[in-house]
């Protein structure tokens, strides 16, 4: 006969057992190592870019550090090491695919397609692409007579939306591909492109970034809507539900208010402009019924 003793240790053993078969990839790697990686982009204002120490910062970033506390407190770690690794638009979705980080936090779009090789959390964002053109530029639209060349970032959902409607429209337009966003805003800024199309709330970040904040202008109807969301691994529901009760009680406390107004209504670093951006309509009605479901 088993010792009462005994026979608690033996179930506790079993079910810490399958605790860990039920955890996922993630989490087990996360408890083994006691390490969680964040990507973070290097220029998408205000969402998760370098301040002017090369730290970084940002509105989707502060969202990660708290979701990953929400980890280490499931996990019952007394320690969780929180390390950044920098992505670009061309290699984000390799970098949570292939296991380099556990979250992708910046600007991404989730969409159909990228859901094929990540998963999504509830949106932090709903946006739109626009243009950004020069002070001094009369282009106020994408079929204005005055725009000839157009630059987008290479792999994002506006690039590809700017490309359809250029088929589609038979726009006479050529549509170049830049790096990153920074590059974009000096192809403008120099007269290499006459417009750079990207999700508006980017442009306006980018544009207060500037050394003359007032140098550039934000235009045009929205010719996407862009639901943006901290990437996930695949396949992994274990680890995402956390991460989604942990976006629902920052969304329902009302705590996501206070990190959205620290990034867009208040100065932000590096060069202490504020964006001046209350939260949308849009964004506000989604928060109403936070869900990860998006077209």
């Amino acid at each position: 006969m088993l010792t009462t003793c005994l026979r608690r240790i033996l179930i506790a053993a079993c079910l810490a057992s399958i605790a860990t078969a039920q955890a996922g990839p993630v989490l087990d790697r996360v408890a083994s190592d006691g390490v969680l990686v964040l990507a973070h982009r290097e220029s998408s204002v205000p969402f998760s870019y370098l301040d002017g120490t090369g730290k970084p910062v940002g509105y989707a970033l502060d969202i990660c550090r708290r979701l990953a506390q929400a980890v280490q407190r499931k996990l019952g770690l007394s320690k969780l090491d929180v390390r950044y690794l920098a992505v670009t638009p061309s290699n984000r979705l390799d970098a949570v695919e292939q296991g380099q980080a556990q979250m992708e936090c910046g600007s991404t779009t989730n969409n159909a397609a990228r859901r094929q090789r990540v998963a999504f959390t509830i949106p932090h964002f709903i946006t739109g692409a626009r243009l950004m053109v020069r002070r001094d530029s009369a282009v106020d639209r994408l079929d204005h007579p005055d725009l000839k060349v157009v630059v987008s970032t290479r792999n994002t959902t506006p690039l590809d939306a700017l490309r359809r409607m250029v088929r589609e429209r038979g726009l006479p337009l050529r549509v170049v591909e830049a790096d990153d966003h920074e590059q974009a805003v000096g192809m403008v800024e120099k007269g290499e492109a006459d417009a750079f199309a990207m999700d508006d709330v980017l442009l306006f970040g980018l544009a207060a970034a500037r050394p003359d904040p007032t140098s550039l202008r934000v235009v045009g109807r929205f010719f996407t809507t862009e639901p943006l969301a901290i990437m996930l691994p695949r396949n992994d529901e274990a680890f995402k539900k956390i991460v989604d009760d942990e976006m629902r009680r920052l969304i329902y406390s009302g705590e996501i208010q206070a990190i959205y107004a620290t990034w867009f209504t208040q100065p932000i670093p590096p060069k202490g402009v504020s964006l001046n951006l209350p939260v949308s309509y849009l964004l506000r009605d989604f928060w109403k019924y936070p869900t990860d479901k998006v077209p």
